[in-house]
């Protein structure tokens, strides 16, 4: 069963992410508090914990929200999804608009471990239902894709 390990946020921009006990999901906008929200096609980032176990090493630490992350996963492979594949997580609908992203050149984990993950295993998102997700939520792919109520 694919579920909820982390939910991150930051105030500003430039700032690490760190783990909160809840987020808000808000159409057309994303995350309520996170200083990425907006109406655009990257309001959400999820990451797999098994992306981020492949960097895991004693001189590292990856704490939740490493890399920028606003969800972290486990138990679903989120860089094999589709654009347009839509997840129900905890009370929230969100679909898939982007694999991946360009990294930034002065990316404190790549400087430090030499690569990073969330440029080609990190998803993007929209909000298509808002809710509240909290870690241990369960994760669900829609196979039908998502119709909104």
């Amino acid at each position: 069963m694919a579920q909820v390990v982390s939910v991150n946020i930051s105030l500003r921009k430039g700032e690490q992410k760190h783990p909160v006990g809840a987020i808000q999901l808000k159409l057309r906008h994303g995350i309520v508090g996170d200083a990425h929200a907006g109406d655009w096609h990257r309001q959400i980032s999820l990451l797999a914990e098994e992306s981020v176990d492949t960097m895991r090493r004693p001189d590292l630490t990856l704490d939740p929200g490493a890399f920028a992350e606003n969800i972290n996963t486990r138990g679903i492979c989120l860089k094999a999804l589709p654009v347009g594949a839509c997840l129900r997580i905890g009370e929230a609908v969100v679909e898939v608009t982007q694999i991946g992203k360009e990294c930034h050149g002065d990316c404190a984990i790549k400087k430090a471990a030499g690569k990073c993950v969330m440029p080609t295993e990190g998803i993007f998102a929209v909000v298509r239902r808002e809710g509240t997700v909290r870690p241990g939520d369960t994760i669900e792919r829609l196979e039908g894709g998502y119709e909104a109520d």
